[in-house]
C-alpha cells in the first residue's frame, strides 16, 4: 500500500507517522515545490513537482500516481485540497482513493463568508461577519459589536494578512486598498483546536481529540493541553452529521464564558496533529484501515487529558549542487 503526501512542505511528523503506520508494507511518497522542503527526506521516495497554480500540475500528480501505483492521497495545503477533490474521479480510474471532504466543502472552509453563513444559518455559535462596512458601522452604533475586531481576506489561511482593528478609519483604509475583505467580531476565550477522523466508507465520525491552545505560533498550535468535555464531543458529532465533512478535519472552536463558538474548519491535518497522535490518537492507522476497504471503529476521546504539547526547532541539512 503507497500513500502520497502532497505539500509536504514542514510537516516533518506526519510522514515520520504515516511511515510507521505502513511498517515497511508500503511506502510513502512526498512531494513539494521547493527542494529545502525539509519533509520531503522523511519519505521513502520523493518527487519535487511545479507550483500547484502552473498549467500542467495536475498531470503531474497524475503521473506519480500511476509510477508509484498510489493508493491514497492527500495534502497538507488548503488550496490544494479543493483541486483534489474537484478531480477525484480522475484519481479513482487510477484506484487511488482522495482522502479528504467533497469539493463544495473544500470550497466552503476556504471562503470564511460563505463558512460563516453556513454557521449562521445552521444555528451555530460563531463570530458575527460582515462583507459590507456600512453594516458593520451601523451594528456598532447600535451597540451590536465593539471594537476591537479583525479584518482578513474572506479567502486565506494560516493566518495571513490579518488585522486586529481598533477603529473605524483603519476599516475605511483597509478595504479602500481592496474588496476581498471581512470584519469579524472579536472572541474572547480560550481557543481550542479538535482533530477530528470521519471514517470514509461508513462516513461516520470516529475519532475526536481536543486540546485547549496555550501557545499560538503562524497560524499553527505551538504548545497545547489535552482535555476532554462530553459537551463539546456532542457538538462536534451534530457540526460534522450536519455538514458532511469526510477524512482527516482540524476545527478550531472559542470557549467564551462556557459557550462553544466554531470559527474555522480546515479538512486536513492542522499544525496541532502530533499532540494528538503522541497522546495515542492514530489517524494514519484509520487512513490505513480505510484504503483497505475496511471500516474502523468509533474511538471518540479515546486518551488522557492533562498532556502539554511543546513544539521546539529542528535542523535538516542538504548538500546544494552548485555547479
Amino acid at each position: 500500500m503507497n500513500v502520497l503526501i502532497l505539500s509536504c512542505g514542514t510537516r516533518n511528523k506526519i510522514i515520520q507517522y504515516m511511515k510507521k503506520e505502513l511498517a515497511g508494507e508500503g511506502m510513502v511518497i512526498a512531494t513539494d515545490m521547493s527542494p529545502n522542503a525539509p519533509a520531503l527526506y522523511e519519505a521513502d521516495k520523493y518527487y519535487l513537482v511545479p507550483r500547484m497554480t502552473e498549467p500542467g500540475y495536475l498531470e503531474v500528480i497524475l503521473d506519480i500516481c500511476r509510477k508509484e501505483k498510489i493508493d491514497g492521497v492527500f495534502s497538507l495545503i488548503d488550496p490544494e485540497l479543493s483541486l483534489l477533490a474537484e478531480h477525484e474521479e480522475r484519481f479513482g480510474e487510477l484506484g487511488v482513493r482522495v482522502i479528504g471532504s467533497s469539493y463544495e466543502l473544500c470550497e466552503r472552509t476556504l471562503d470564511k463568508w460563505q463558512m460563516y453563513q453556513w454557521l449562521s444559518d445552521h444555528g451555530y455559535r460563531c463570530a458575527r461577519s460582515y462583507v459590507d462596512p456600512d453594516a458593520f458601522f451601523k451594528d456598532v452604533d447600535q451597540g451590536l459589536i465593539s471594537y476591537p475586531v479583525f479584518v482578513k481576506p474572506v479567502r486565506g489561511s494560516a493566518s495571513i494578512a490579518i488585522s486586529k482593528v481598533y477603529d473605524r478609519e483603519t476599516i475605511e483604509l483597509l478595504f479602500s486598498h481592496s474588496e476581498d475583505l471581512m470584519i469579524q467580531e472579536y472572541l474572547q476565550g480560550q481557543e481550542i483546536g479538535a482533530d477530528c477522523y470521519i471514517d470514509l466508507i461508513s462516513g461516520e465520525l470516529i475519532s475526536v481529540f481536543t486540546k485547549k491552545k496555550l501557545v499560538m505560533r503562524a497560524g499553527e498550535t505551538d504548545k497545547g493541553l489535552s482535555f476532554k468535555d462530553q459537551e463539546l464531543f456532542e457538538l462536534i458529532g451534530r457540526f460534522v452529521k450536519e455538514s458532511g465533512f469526510s477524512g482527516q478535519i482540524d476545527i478550531d472552536i472559542f470557549d467564551c464564558g462556557g459557550q462553544y463558538y466554531i470559527s474555522e474548519v480546515n479538512p486536513r491535518f492542522g499544525g496541532g496533529y502530533p499532540h494528538a497522535y503522541e497522546c495515542g490518537v492514530n489517524h494514519m492507522a484509520y487512513i490505513v484501515q480505510n484504503l483497505r476497504g475496511e471500516k474502523n471503529i468509533p474511538r471518540i476521546g479515546a486518551y488522557e487529558d492533562g498532556w502539554v504539547m511543546m513544539k521546539y526547532n529542528e535542523v535538516m541539512m542538504r548538500r546544494e549542487d552548485t555547479k
